[in-house]
């Protein structure tokens, strides 16, 4: 059975810094930036607790494959995608627990 897979971008408070990543536990692995688990990442770092765009896949390696195209955009590319979901840039995390 093949696992699925999810691309995200988190940021801090002052939504100057994102980070993009991809798991196949969304819930799993935002709730470890939030708590700030891995005390040396770059999540840590720069305080990114909010989850402000995700995306679902079938398979792992589809979200690799759109994490690693989402990494190459410039700044202005990557902002224009989450405001077509989230022009808010709220913080997904309510949504993410239901899963």
């Amino acid at each position: 059975m093949e696992r699925g897979g999810y691309v995200y971008i988190i940021t801090n408070k002052a939504r100057n810094v994102i980070y993009i990543g991809v798991t196949s536990q969304l819930r799993e692995r935002i709730y470890e930036h939030k708590n700030h688990i891995y005390k040396n990442s770059f999540s840590h770092r720069y305080n990114l607790e909010y989850i402000i765009y995700y995306e679902t896949f079938f398979s792992i390696e589809e979200a690799i494959e759109r994490e690693k195209q989402l990494k190459k955009f410039r700044r202005e590319k990557k902002e224009a995608i989450i405001n077509s979901i989230n022009p808010n840039w709220i913080d997904l995390w309510n949504e993410i627990q239901e899963f």
